[in-house]
């Protein structure tokens, strides 16, 4: 399969087959700077990050998953949220941490090898350390003191990123849920967005971030498109740059 990137100019036609692929993916896909955070998600045509399913798994592609594995490879840790840890039954990436936000230590459903936690973060409120503790013995568990224990209540996105930071995570990609997503724009922490658009159309509606009725919902953003790769099926890998000026003024309400 070919990857035409026909943003920036010129275009480029990427045999995926060839030899050098990977490595050129790299170069497409390194951010800028070492101190990076990336959105990085998927959906349909109509806006749904989940199929028929309920998860992201029948919208997806190979080639979509190959561009993820390139992305968490740039990454010192891959962060979601642990509603999506339940859904999609995550596992712990090949070439990079996991770090996993959870305010009440329910992680059910999760994929993950114990003998591997050595590689798994788990950021939450201090007072759920001991459930976590009691799943995964060797994990790195990164308490929030002011966090509370409940589900209904976000951590503090500042401190979560500070935490990670905190312990030599520089380069942060999240792969969601939504809520924590709309957490990281809402506060102008992310960087960039990663969006692949899978040629689909579902009935089903998980929206990539909080619906703009609901509180926690994203405020308006500018985006600048840096980056366009189509491949032969029709999908789309974008990567958007969140500008400067709006994550400044994020910050500056916050």
């Amino acid at each position: 399969m070919n990857l035409r990137r026909v943003q920036p100019d010129p275009v480029e036609v990427l045999d995926c087959e060839a030899s050098n692929a990977r490595a050129q993916l790299l170069e497409w896909y390194h951010p800028p700077e070492p101190e990076w955070l990336r959105l990085n998600l998927v959906a349909t045509v109509n806006g749904s990050a989940a199929g028929k399913d309920g998860t992201s798994e029948t919208i997806t592609s190979a080639m979509d998953r190959r561009i993820l594995g390139v992305i968490r490879e740039l990454s010192d840790i891959v962060l979601v949220g642990a509603a999506s840890v339940r859904s999609e039954g995550y596992q712990i990436p090949k070439k990079s941490r996991l770090a996993i936000v959870t305010s009440t230590g329910n992680l059910d459903g999760h994929r993950i090898d114990p003998v591997a936690a050595d590689r798994l973060v788990v950021v939450c409120p201090t007072s759920v350390v001991g459930i976590v503790r009691a799943q995964f013995a060797g994990a790195l568990i990164l308490s929030l003191a002011n966090a509370n224990a409940h589900a209904a209540t976000p951590m503090n996105p500042f401190e979560i990123v500070s935490a990670l930071r905190g312990n030599g995570f520089a380069s942060i990609v999240c792969e969601g849920g939504p809520s924590l997503a709309t957490q990281l724009v809402n506060a102008g922490l992310a960087n960039e967005l990663c969006l692949t658009t899978s040629p689909l159309l579902t009935s089903a509606r998980l929206p990539l971030f909080a619906m703009a009725d609901q509180p926690g919902s994203p405020a308006d953003n500018s985006l600048i498109l840096t980056q366009l790769l189509i491949d032969e099926s029709s999908s789309l890998y974008a990567r958007w740059a969140f500008s400067r000026e709006g994550a400044q003024a994020q910050q500056a309400t916050t």
